[in-house]
């Protein structure tokens, strides 16, 4: 039998190893952990000192290097290529990255090949009376160019409220914006990039509708869409409420989703790599928007693609990396349908009767077709849980496979009652998971 192939992945989490052991011909690869979440993701990263820790252990290492990967926005998604590069490990360009991840380069390539966006322009955060970009209409969406999840992400209707976000942006990015610009300095940038920089503002009109999640990859050159899922948001919020695969929508639909999804790659130019892009459908309109591009796969839908296809969507990123047949197989799982639920809190307060690990297992055990990753600690204020959206608290993820959409709500109610979590110092009337 010919030695085990070394996978190094950078944030390598608890959470996903069970659906990374799960892929096909998992025995024949050896996961190795390649920097901490903690490292990766806490206070403001330094992509420089990461690159060097991460060389550090790769230089350390006594065998072959095999693939390196990652499945995490930026820092993560633009260390995967650097060090490829450097290892000779197979990977997309630095460039197609970061014409994923930041926001006003990507909506400029989006723009040569496709009218299915919103319209956006920048936001001077330099100047004393800052303005809407000219011919971007409220209510808009107010976002630094690269951020972690929607962190200081603000949608506002009127003036008073783009003032108040454009001071809040101007307080929080250049966590995630200097550390931008480390990886800006390193490509050859074009005109319309020329002084634009990490520290950015996006101003993009709101978008209504149906949100949906493209997911593909693109190996030697040519796109793939495997699969398009539902992001359906709790009442009167933008926040998630569950993803859900595969989409209800009609096919119709569904095909012009590819094709935006395959001009833009395309254009991007990735290659040997997986994407994950966001739009919306508006059914009153019939109109499709592109949200956003993330030049990786969603590591939070590979238990969904393992319910329903049978193989997580992590076996796109592991067969790339290695040169394989990335393909997934088709509705070759045990349901028809699944979900990852996102349990959340409308209020601030602290965590109690949070469940042991032998709780959540139990609970697993009890309900078929459920996964339980719960979030706060016990006695954890929520607002001092790392990487929540700028106006809920995520309490819990549960994943759901079913053959209805009314047995994913049945099993999503099930394990909510059974987790028990309790809560002080709520506001009275905060939004809870019974308005779903």
């Amino acid at each position: 039998m010919s030695a085990r192939k070394n996978i190094f992945v950078i944030g390598l989490d608890e959470a996903n190893l069970p659906t990374l052991r799960a892929v096909p011909d998992a025995q024949q690869y050896e996961f190795h952990p390649l920097l901490t979440i903690e490292e990766l993701q806490h206070g403001e990263v330094s992509v420089a000192e990461l690159f060097e820790k991460a060389q550090k252990v790769l230089d350390a290492f006594d065998g072959s290097i095999d693939a390196i990967v990652g499945y995490w926005d930026f820092p993560v998604s633009t260390l995967v290529p650097m060090l490829g590069e450097r290892y000779g490990t197979r990977s997309t360009s630095l460039e197609s990255v970061v014409k994923c991840e930041h926001k006003y380069w990507s909506r400029l390539e989006q723009r040569k090949v496709a009218d299915e966006h919103p319209r956006f322009g920048r936001v001077d955060l330099e100047t004393d009376d800052p303005r809407p970009p000219e011919g971007v209409r409220f209510p808009m969406w107010l976002k630094p160019a690269l951020s972690y999840s929607s962190e200081l992400a603000f949608g506002v209707k009127d003036q008073e409220e783009f003032l108040e976000a454009v001071e809040a942006i101007r307080k929080g990015v250049a966590r995630v914006g200097r550390p931008f610009e480390y990886v800006l300095d390193r490509l050859d940038l074009p005109e319309e990039m020329a002084g634009v920089g990490g520290q950015v503002c996006l101003a993009e009109e709101a978008l209504s509708g149906i949100q949906v999640a493209v997911e593909g990859y693109v190996h030697d050159g040519e796109v793939t869409v495997y699969g398009v899922l539902d992001s359906i948001n709790y009442p009167d919020s933008s926040s998630f409420l569950r993803h859900q695969y595969p989409s209800a929508l009609p096919e119709p639909v569904v095909r012009r989703l590819h094709d935006v999804s395959e001009r833009v790659m395309r254009q991007i130019g990735m290659d040997s790599a997986t994407f994950s892009i966001e739009f919306f459908y508006d059914p009153r309109t019939d109109a499709i928007n592109l949200l956003e591009i993330n030049p990786r796969h969603s590591q939070s839908h590979a238990e969904l693609f393992e319910y329903v296809d049978g193989v997580p969507n992590h076996h796109c990123m592991l067969s790339l990396a290695l040169g394989k047949d990335p393909s997934l197989p088709h509705r070759a799982g045990p349901y028809k349908v699944a979900a990852k639920w996102y349990y959340r809190w409308f209020a601030d307060g602290a965590a109690h009767q949070v469940p042991t690990p032998e709780d959540i297992e139990r609970i697993e055990n009890e309900i078929p077709g459920v996964r339980v990753h719960v979030v706060p600690e016990e006695g954890q204020r929520l607002s001092e849980t790392p990487h929540q959206d700028s106006y809920s608290y995520e309490l819990a993820h549960i994943f759901t496979g079913g053959n209805s959409e009314e047995e994913l709500r049945e099993k999503y109610d099930r394990c909510v009652a059974a987790l028990g979590l309790t809560f002080d110092e709520t506001t009275p009337g905060g939004r809870d998971q019974k308005n779903v």
